[in-house]
């Protein structure tokens, strides 16, 4: 049997074993180790599996993911959250749809300093559904705008999907989280305009809210003022060549704590809280990064790769047309299986084919990212979907579903506008010094 094919039937393989249940990151080592092992022997693959896990757990720029993931329990912990989404109701809530689209508002700011979907999506609406319920919102729109405005939560950086995909791909994280800002806005905004849409048609799906004067409106932004902090700390940093990705890190994860400290929120039981869903998150996410980097390393040594791009490339086909034949693989796979499995499974294969059709790999980042924004609301595996159902156990699923729609469309128009306009994506991490 020869390396090609050992490799095309180790990724049939691991879809097998995905549907069996297996962990994508245990899916995916097994995977590769078994088909090194044949493409090359079983010593060589167990020492691959060594030197892979201690160079991507004891990689200096990987300590950004337990940062991140700290900061964002802090930065609940300290109320933030709330504050954020009762700051964006004050200038938004009089519009038709006020409160869903203060939601949106809610789940950009938390996403500022989180980076992680389905923990702004739980956090987000556990105040904000309640909310919503008793202004007699309908279901599926407020229920809709909490499981969208969630995935915001690794798009707005830091991300931990740009994470991932920096590892994976040895692009520049700082650049990745630079290049998600306007995209980020753009998408929230678009969000905000379906929410807008859908209550002008139907003023029954979301009622208008009182009116605020301009005095509790300016009065509203000293209440964001951590959120602020936070971000400029880590982006300011970052943008402005002062601090790289790991030290912002470090530094938005101490200013976090300094934050509690000052609110009085920093309690023992807070901070075991905090550590322990960090060490969770942690671990899940490293077993996941080194699962997906021994498939690539697979997939490069059968040569499975390098033969689909020299066959991508070769096709009679315009490099944007292969790119969008390429998102609408994302738009099936998404609603297959979880986003981050989707990408894992795919970017070792599919990222050779799109630097060989020169696309910039920071950009193409972007896409990856929202369309997997995509896959956690589309059915029948949309993870945000399923966090919402947590806190929403009356609201049948195909309501849900029903409710998040709107907003695939939404991110669609986002695709193609970020695709016709790649500055939008370039123009922060092409300045920055």
């Amino acid at each position: 049997m020869s390396p090609l094919e050992i490799g095309i039937l180790g990724g049939i393989a691991l879809f097998f074993f995905i549907a069996l249940g297996l962990p994508i990151g245990v899916a995916m080592g097994a995977v590769a180790v078994a088909g090194l092992a044949l493409v090359t022997n079983v010593e060589a693959a167990f020492s691959r599996l060594g030197q892979t896990a201690f160079t991507m757990t004891a990689n200096y720029i990987t300590v950004v993911i337990p940062l991140f993931v700290f900061m964002g329990e802090l930065a609940y912990v300290s109320g933030l959250t709330r504050e954020a989404y009762s700051a964006t109701y004050k200038w938004l809530g009089r519009l038709p749809g006020g409160l869903a689209m203060a939601t949106i508002g809610g789940c950009a700011g938390f996403a500022a300093v989180c980076g992680s979907s389905e923990a702004t999506a739980l956090t987000m609406g556990s105040f904000a559904l309640p909310e919503m319920r008793q202004h007699n919102y309908d279901p599926r729109l407020a229920i809709g705008s909490i499981a969208a405005g969630g995935t915001l939560g690794i798009l707005i950086p830091p991300s931990l999907a740009f994470v991932v995909y920096g590892l994976l791909t040895e692009q520049s994280i700082g650049k990745l989280f630079l290049a998600g800002f306007f995209p980020g806005i753009l998408l929230a905004s678009l969000f905000m305009i379906t929410i807008y849409v859908l209550a002008k048609r139907n003023p029954l799906m979301g009622p208008a809210g009182h009116k605020t004067s301009w005095r509790e409106k300016l009065t509203s932004i000293k209440d964001i003022w951590g959120v602020l902090i936070l971000f400029l700390v880590v982006m300011g940093g970052i943008y402005g060549g002062i601090l790289t990705p790991t030290e912002a890190a470090a530094a938005g994860a101490f200013s976090a704590f300094l934050i509690a400290l000052l609110r009085r929120r920093v309690t023992i039981h807070n901070l075991i809280t905090s550590f322990m869903n960090t060490l969770m998150v942690t671990g899940f996410v490293f077993i996941i990064i080194i699962g997906a980097v021994l498939f690539g390393y697979f997939m490069a040594a059968s040569g499975v790769s390098t033969a689909l791009a020299d066959f991508v490339s070769s096709l009679p086909v315009s490099p944007l047309g292969i790119l969008i034949a390429i998102l609408l693989l994302y738009v099936i796979l998404g609603s297959l299986m979880d986003a981050f499995a989707m990408v894992l499974i795919t970017m070792p294969i599919l990222f050779p084919v799109i630097l060989s059709l020169g696309f910039d790999p920071i950009w193409f980042g972007v896409l990856v990212v929202i369309m997997m924004e995509m896959g956690m609301i589309t059915p029948p595996i949309g993870m945000n979907v399923f966090v919402i159902k947590g806190i929403a156990r009356d609201v049948p699923m195909y309501a849900i579903f029903q409710g998040a729609w709107p907003f695939v469309l939404a991110m669609g128009i986002c695709v193609a506008i970020i695709v016709a306009f790649p500055q939008i994506a370039l123009f922060l991490p092409n300045a920055m010094k």
